[in-house]
């Protein structure tokens, strides 16, 4: 029986990178072709899955949020997280339809221009929105598998919660309301196939507020506040509708325990769309590579 030893090393976005070699010794059991004279060999016995978590705003704040939150995902050995920060020319803060188009435009440019894709087996774009990367990167890397932290978490959460239960999303401007909202509609087909869906309440701050930009006992606050409105609708599940608000989930827990009770705000699904998507990801990469031919 072989040995395992781990490797830990780091990129130049901080996110840590696990790799796992073998080391079979002078017992080579395994059915294949090797060199006979030599002592030892090695083996490929393992593909990774390499997964990109695309922040579309120039924050490196809030990509450092999306890392910390990351980390503490238990991950499999094989999955490699890598992190992209948008160049300078897009907004620092997408906070409206312009930013999001915007953002589109200056990413998809850089994204062409450096064909960093190619390296990816998969990638997440880390704006709640309904981003228009989404489909422009499916468009033009059909290899990857493709999603956002908005379409992962609708998913999820309705892969989890019982058929009579419903769920809503806590975000930040009023823009949103209505962008959420006709997106969720959009996604799940028509505007009355999902009743399930509660609706959608806002904080009134914006993405950056969450990392540095408004005191945070101000934040706290306002993320309670849209909170209990959105539990006050009998929600069961509350979506965090902002990459920025990666970290945040035992603030909107703790308006759950105290409406609700102990035992209720455990049961709370608190959705990380960033958490969402990775997980997600990594079954559609297993899965294109069960149903499709390369």
């Amino acid at each position: 029986m072989g040995n395992f030893t781990q490797h830990e090393s780091l990129d130049l976005a901080g996110a840590v990178i696990l790799r796992i070699h073998l080391d079979f010794g002078n017992h080579l059991d395994i059915s294949r072709d090797y060199d006979t004279t030599a002592t030892m060999s090695t083996a490929f016995v393992r593909r990774t899955t390499k997964i990109l978590i695309l922040n579309p705003n120039s924050s490196a704040s809030m990509t450092n949020g999306v890392e910390e939150a990351i980390r503490g995902i238990n991950l499999p050995l094989s999955t490699e997280i890598y992190t992209y920060t948008a160049p300078p020319a897009s907004p620092a803060s997408i906070n409206d339809g312009d930013d999001v188009q915007q953002s589109a435009d200056v990413v998809l440019r850089n994204l062409q221009e450096t064909g960093i894709l190619k390296e990816y087996d998969a990638v997440l774009v880390a704006c709640y929105s309904v981003h228009p990367l989404v489909h422009l990167i499916q468009e033009n890397w059909p290899h990857l598998a493709v999603t956002g932290i908005f379409e992962a978490s609708i998913v999820t959460s309705l892969s989890l919660l019982p058929y009579q239960d419903n769920w809503g999303i806590v975000t930040t401007g009023k823009f949103w309301e209505k962008h959420l909202s006709d997106g969720v509609h959009h996604f799940v087909g028509s505007e009355n196939s999902n009743s399930r869906f509660a609706g959608v309440e806002t904080t009134g701050l914006n993405a950056g507020d969450f990392h540095g930009g408004v005191d945070p006992i101000v934040v706290r606050q306002k993320l309670c506040e849209a909170t209990k409105r959105l539990l006050d609708r009998g929600v069961q599940a509350v979506v965090m509708g902002c990459a920025g608000m990666a970290g945040l989930e035992d603030i909107i827990r703790s308006v759950a325990t105290e409406g609700r009770g102990e035992e209720a705000g455990k049961k709370l699904l608190v959705i990380d769309g960033v958490k969402a998507g990775v997980g997600l990801l990594e079954q559609m990469v297993r899965n294109k590579r069960m149903f499709q031919r390369s």
